[in-house]
């Protein structure tokens, strides 16, 4: 039932159920795909979707539904929403909630719940074990708030203040929890109009504090633009650029912001820290004023706060803005800390600046050194990429891909290689997109989010760049993308180990245990990926040789369905310039 619908039965003094003005309110507010699975907690609200112009994606488990949600919401803006049953259903999508939540992605989950009048005495399924408890309690330590739905008059206003909650200030993920009988329960008609959905306003820059960064920058012999994951498009990061430009400042980039500077820029050094370059962490030392936005200093981008490494405050001077006051100093002193939209903040620093220097400024040997090293670092790493040895060298996968994709191709990335070799030495084309789960590093999040993701953008080439591992994580994202006609390539980095992990312990213990997947032979084992693709009817490619992979890849590409390329790979570790205390740890050193 329309919202218009709606509002003709309120004159006539009719009631709809909750459940059908839910709906309505979410059409209102733009909401055109929901995921998730369903459950007798929530079908009520699954038939008034099935009602409307809402599209429905089903899944087989709800960590895959989470994560095509957060995919979906990565590549539009917009919230995602994610629909799942009480109980193990909740629990079956905390990981992937938890993704979004620490990668600030908006995302609004509703829940089915158990009826009001039994809260307290353990009907089928409630989380309540050994205390009165409800089930919001699970979500509480991620979300940015939930609610527990006591009334069905109440819905309507929850509902409005999840998707206002869900991207106001720093963008995260909300729960709306909803006992059973109140999706059924009768409301007004005009329910669902009375709480049409605001735009939140953002925090800018007040021009003096503009005016004392800009005084910084522009004196500063060793600046440095720290750039995160919150400033991906529009008016500003093209002042961001402009800024850069202008003070001809490098700028380093967090593993979430690969991409947000092209990898051709002539200023873009790169990430630092642990899977930094040398380059860009001798920048990090060096710099005299840092300029921040929208970055957590993450451990692994800040060799784990080591100042021997990457970053040093002091002597360094760090402006660090961000939407969250949380972060301002939460790992390092500032000297200037300013909650503002990060967008806002960018255009003005760069009306501050070009008041102050308007002919703006060359730091001779800057651009070339910079050019120098980052095509050293993309020519030594295609020229590595050439290799005919099969299983492939990861590197040689990257390179081929590269070569073969288009260049508005989005790689949605797992963990391992395919996350930190990709945002270390994949040269990401000006078109492209790159998207990968930064701050919980979630294993099995490819799949899935990349079937969201390719929902979001139909016409664009998606890649699912996954280990053998994630994709055993997560195999009904495949059933998913059939289902969808979603044609996501999912190319299986196969090297039959959880191989990061299992490097990084025979590096520091000498070998490898319970990491790697053997048969009960003691041999190396995997499942055929390419067959499993074929059985869910996606198509499947089993690569052979060193060559059969561009030739998988072509065919794949040319036929624009799901499919499944299972790629042997030898288990190689990523280079790692900078540090991480993990290592530290492992030999009995402690801080």
């Amino acid at each position: 039932m329309s919202l218009d619908q709606l509002a003709g039965a309120s004159t006539r003094h009719d009631e709809v159920t909750a459940a059908e003005a839910m709906v309505a309110q979410l059409e209102s507010y733009g909401v055109e795909v929901v995921f998730g699975l369903c459950g007798h907690t929530n079908i009520a609200l699954l038939d008034a979707i099935g009602r409307s112009g809402i599209r429905f994606v089903i899944a087989r488990h709800e960590q895959a539904a989470a994560h095509a949600a957060d995919g979906y919401a990565r590549a539009t803006g917009r919230p995602g929403v994610l629909l799942v049953h009480v109980g193990p259903g909740m629990t079956n999508a905390v990981t992937g909630v938890l993704t979004a939540a620490m990668d600030s992605v908006p995302l609004v989950v509703i829940s089915g719940d158990i009826p009001s009048y039994y809260h307290g005495r353990h009907p089928h399924q409630e989380v309540n074990l050994h205390s009165d408890a409800d089930q919001t309690a699970i979500y509480r330590p991620f979300v940015k708030r939930a609610w527990q739905v006591h009334h069905a008059a109440d819905l309507a206003r929850y509902t409005e203040r999840a998707f206002w909650t869900a991207t106001a200030g720093r963008p995260g993920a909300v729960l709306l929890s909803v006992p059973m009988d109140h999706f059924s329960r009768p409301v007004p008609g005009d329910t669902a109009a009375a709480y049409p959905l605001a735009v939140p306003e953002r925090p800018g820059l007040p021009a003096d504090v503009a005016a004392r960064i800009a005084d910084l920058l522009v004196d500063a012999q060793r600046p440095l633009v720290y750039l995160g994951g919150g400033l991906r498009r529009g008016p500003g990061l093209d002042a961001l650029r402009r800024l850069a430009e202008h003070l001809d400042i490098p700028v380093a980039h967090s593993l979430m912001a690969k991409g947000t500077l092209p990898d051709s820029h002539p200023l873009l050094l790169g990430m630092p820290g642990f899977w930094g370059l040398e380059l860009t962490n001798r920048y990090t030392r060096e710099a005299d004023v840092v300029l921040a936005l929208a970055t957590r200093f993450a451990e692994t981008d800040a060799s784990s706060w080591d100042r021997r490494y990457t970053w040093q405050f002091p002597p360094a001077r760090l402006v660090q803005i961000d939407i969250d006051p949380a972060e301002i100093g939460r790992n390092f002193p500032v000297t200037i800390g300013a909650v503002a939209d990060v967008s806002d903040a960018a255009q003005a620093i760069e009306r501050a600046v070009k008041d102050r220097q308007p002919t703006g400024k060359q730091r001779p040997g800057l651009r070339d050194t910079i050019t120098a090293t980052r095509h050293t670092l993309f020519t030594e790493s295609r020229e590595r990429g050439t290799s005919e040895q099969f299983p492939l060298r990861p590197e040689r996968i990257l390179t081929d891909l590269r070569a073969i994709l288009p260049p508005d191709a989005i790689l949605v990335t797992d963990v391992g290689w395919n996350k930190n070799g990709v945002a270390q030495c994949y040269e990401l084309p000006d078109d492209g997109r790159f998207i990968t789960p930064g701050g919980a590093s979630t294993m099995g999040f490819g799949p899935a989010a990349a079937v969201g993701v390719q929902v979001a953008q139909p016409d664009r080439t998606v890649v699912a760049l996954i280990g053998d591992g994630g994709m055993g994580a997560q195999l009904p994202a495949v059933p998913m993308a059939v289902e969808q006609n979603a044609p996501v390539l999912f190319v299986v980095m196969n090297n039959r180990s959880h191989g990061t992990i299992s490097d990084l312990q025979a590096a520091n213990f000498g070998r490898s245990f319970g990491c790697d997947f053997l048969g009960p032979d003691g041999a190396p084992y995997s499942p055929d990926f390419a067959a499993y693709g074929r059985a869910c009817g996606a198509d499947g490619y089993s690569v052979d040789s060193a060559a059969s992979f561009g030739a998988a890849l072509r065919a794949a590409l040319a036929a624009r369905r799901p499919a499944v390329l299972d790629v042997p790979m030898v288990n190689e570790p990523v280079p790692t310039p900078g540090h991480w205390n993990i290592k530290d740890i492992y030999q009995g050193v402690f801080e």
